[in-house]
């Protein structure tokens, strides 16, 4: 189940977790300056906003090259959709 090969994705979802951890960064200093709580709420947003985004690219890549039509591995993709979520 192991697939090690960079895909065509890994850069873009690499771009989105860096932007996630860049407002992950920018919230834990909104809540150390005393911000107000709805402006911290906005960043949390965008943090999840930008996982979540990640996460779809990179699964949605992985079962697009790796579980190719000829030889679909159904305890893999079992796997796989389970963090679709």
């Amino acid at each position: 189940m192991s697939h090690k090969n960079q895909h065509t994705s890994h850069d873009e979802v690499s771009k989105r977790l860096k932007r996630a951890k860049g407002h992950l960064e920018k919230v834990i200093q909104m809540l150390e300056d005393g911000q107000e709580c709805v402006d911290v709420a906005r960043q949390l947003h965008a943090v999840s906003n930008a996982i979540i985004a990640a996460k779809a690219t990179y699964i949605h890549d992985h079962i697009e090259h790796c579980l190719d039509g000829n030889h679909v591995d159904l305890s893999e993709l079992k796997e796989i959709t389970k963090y679709i979520s």
